[in-house]
């Protein structure tokens, strides 16, 4: 079959045409799948470009779940502290409802009478203000002298040999000490000085006794003495040399002081209260161990890992965060009791709820402090949490300028392509016509 023979202007306008609808066929398909770049093809730096950058977004939107599961763990944990530091607060109220009742405990002791009937009889005054009014001694004293309407009297100690008093009151590891001129001296001023101390207070009763009383729960040893100078009367009175002349007899054979002990005497409003208070104490562990999230507990001294990147080994970034055991017995809050018992808090006895108070002050410190690192640690989850977005975002929007097509320049060109197709149909149609023209020559 013999080739056909076109002419250079049919041929040249027919190859336009070729090439026009080529490009037609091309933009075509990017307003179709909306990218410029489908394969390696079409720009292969761009394509894997692209495809990387695509990976790696995927890998990121993958370890946000875990982020964000993260983030809840850590607040599930704070959420329980908070819950604890209300706990702790109300067992300071509790505590604080034990102090409002008075001891019934307190160690008291009545010393024999300091004044009789008699002296009332004579001086038409109480025997409680007889014993007030009574000196501890006067100059060159040998014997106790009884009141009389001229005189108030005096306890026997000579205060020419011993011109000075002292008193010494011990509770615990306290210990309180005093001394003060013997000359003038009076029973009344000797319970002034008592209840100075603080750690016990005195007075003198409608018997005419001397009574002396702890401020608190705990054994009081208490001392008089009197002696050439301060130091001698504070030795004398630790030693209780002068005890029984203001009534109080040396009970304690070796530091001869008496030694006040607790009456055992309990208060109803404190032992209706311990119930309370270990209650209180349990929901802390009860509500620790409830403090979890998807099956990690911070408050139980569990781990947790929080990945941030793609990476693997040293080139990986997380965060790694090691739970606290969180319970009333790490807190350092004590059980309750009604007895003195050690590592027990003894609700009758008022250093006992003084120390448990003091606990119950350091322990929500320790919660302050532990709040203060998930939060700490709650922050750099959540900034990287909205940096990976960002970066995912950045991510995709990198990737899809490489590849996707502009469908305004796109629709643009086909138009143009479009006008150029009309057009070089029409140069064929007059390039066909020009051949034509030749055979009219033969008509």
């Amino acid at each position: 079959m013999a080739n056909t023979i076109l002419s250079s202007g049919v041929r040249n306008n027919l190859l336009t045409l070729q090439q026009t609808t080529a490009q037609q066929s091309v933009i075509q398909n990017r307003l179709a799948t909306g990218k410029k770049v489908n394969s390696a093809i079409d720009n292969p730096v761009n394509y894997f470009t692209s495809a990387s950058l695509n990976d790696r977004s995927s890998q990121l939107t993958g370890l946000l779940d875990g982020i964000s599961n993260g983030i809840q763990t850590i607040q599930s944990a704070s959420k329980g502290i908070d819950g604890v530091t209300k706990l702790v607060q109300s067992l300071q109220s509790t505590v604080k409802q034990a102090q409002a009742d008075a001891a019934q405990n307190r160690p008291t002791k009545a010393g024999t009478a300091l004044a009789n009937a008699t002296e009332a009889a004579v001086t038409s005054k109480s025997l409680k203000d007889i014993a007030l009014d009574k000196r501890i001694g006067s100059a060159g004293d040998t014997a106790v002298s009884t009141a009389t309407p001229a005189s108030a009297g005096d306890l026997g100690i000579d205060t020419t040999a011993t011109p000075s008093l002292g008193i010494s009151i011990t509770v615990g590891t306290t210990t309180y000490t005093a001394s003060f001129a013997s000359a003038n001296t009076t029973v009344r001023d000797v319970v002034n000085e008592i209840n100075k101390s603080g750690l016990a207070t005195a007075f003198v009763d409608e018997k005419g006794q001397l009574n002396v009383k702890g401020t608190g729960s705990e054994t009081v040893a208490f001392g008089f003495g009197s002696g050439a100078n301060g130091g001698a009367a504070i030795t004398d009175a630790q030693a209780g040399g002068d005890n029984a002349a203001i009534g109080f007899s040396a009970l304690d054979a070796v530091v001869g002081t008496s030694t006040i002990t607790s009456s055992n005497v309990t208060s109803a409003v404190r032992s209706n209260l311990i119930q309370q208070f270990n209650d209180l104490r349990d929901q802390i562990d009860k509500l620790a161990k409830d403090s979890s999230y998807n099956g990690i507990n911070l408050l139980a001294g569990d781990r947790l890992s929080i990945v941030f990147n793609e990476k693997t080994g040293t080139n990986q970034t997380k965060l790694e965060i090691q739970g606290s055991t969180l319970s009333a017995a790490n807190l350092g809050i004590d059980q309750a009791v009604n007895t003195q018992l050690a590592g027990f808090v003894n609700f009758q006895n008022d250093l006992d709820l003084e120390k448990a108070t003091q606990s119950l002050t350091g322990a929500l410190t320790s919660l302050k402090s532990l709040a203060s690192t998930l939060g700490s640690n709650l922050s750099v989850a959540q900034t990287r949490q909205d940096f990976t977005k960002e970066l995912v975002n950045t991510l995709k929007i990198g990737a899809d300028n490489l590849v996707l097509a502009d469908p305004n320049e796109e629709g643009a060109s086909l138009l143009a392509l479009n006008t150029r197709q009309q057009l070089s149909q029409t140069a064929l149609s007059l390039a066909n016509q020009a051949d034509q023209g030749v055979l009219r020559l033969f008509g």
